[in-house]
């Protein structure tokens, strides 16, 4: 599936799907890929849902200031995330919204389009 292109929102954006991984202008991410507003990176060890942790998203969520939330793509189906991984990216401030992975990069361009300050951490499809 291919999306068009939308260079209006700042930053990087998802501009198709290539097996079950994501394209990002001329790269393409097969194993997950983490966003935010300044740059696309391969997440080559993305666990299962039901194994994250804060730890697995790296650095993502360390920018100043803090993103509103997290956008989780939980691969090909909506599937909930660990209460545990919910309630520790909220105590330090970052709210978290689930859906499958194609929903979730659809709905970075567009939040991103609307400048919003949100990072994104997609599972592969």
């Amino acid at each position: 599936m291919r999306l068009r292109r939308d260079d209006s929102g700042q930053g990087p954006v998802v501009t198709g799907f290539q097996g079950r991984g994501f394209r990002v202008r001329d790269d393409v991410f097969p194993e997950g890929l983490l966003l935010s507003p300044v740059r696309a990176l391969a997440w080559a060890d993305a666990p299962a849902v039901g194994a994250l942790t804060p730890a697995v998203l790296g650095d993502l969520i360390d920018l100043d200031p803090l993103p509103e939330f997290l956008l989780l793509g939980t691969g090909p189906g909506l599937r909930q995330p660990p209460r545990a991984f919910v309630r520790a990216l909220e105590a330090r401030g970052v709210g978290v919204e689930a859906m499958d992975s194609r929903a979730a990069a659809r709905a970075w361009g567009v939040l991103r389009a609307e400048e919003r300050w949100i990072v994104a951490a997609l599972l592969p499809l």
